[in-house]
């Protein structure tokens, strides 16, 4: 049977919902944040000793991953790999709506800033 999690019961900051496979998924492999970020903000620079794939729905991001940054806009998939020091920042006008996923069943997060 399907195992069905309202967004709302995820809701880890007023702008993100995270999803962990291990604690809402029955020991599913992969954790996602769901996201709406408002124009100027994102999170600071960080590492996951995992990869990390963006699913930009909506809006313009503008990622830095190691020594690269590029802007996308909403229509992309963006995959930054394991340990690579990394963050975006909603670089458009409008609400970027994304979805992150992380190939692990739990978040695991080192802040570089």
């Amino acid at each position: 049977m399907a195992l069905i999690v309202p967004l709302e019961e995820l809701r880890s900051s007023p702008t993100a919902a995270l999803f962990e496979g291990d604690k809402h998924g029955d020991g599913v492999p992969v954790s996602s944040f769901i996201v709406s970020t408002p124009p100027g903000k994102g999170p600071s620079l960080h590492t996951h000793p995992y990869g990390e794939v963006f699913v930009v729905l909506e809006g313009e991001a503008t990622f830095t991953a190691g020594d690269e940054e590029v802007t996308v806009a909403g229509g992309n998939v963006v995959v930054v790999p394991p340990e690579a020091p990394h963050r975006f920042v909603n670089s458009g006008e409008d609400t970027l709506r994304m979805v992150t996923i992380h190939a692990n069943g739990t978040m695991i997060q080192t802040d570089l800033d």
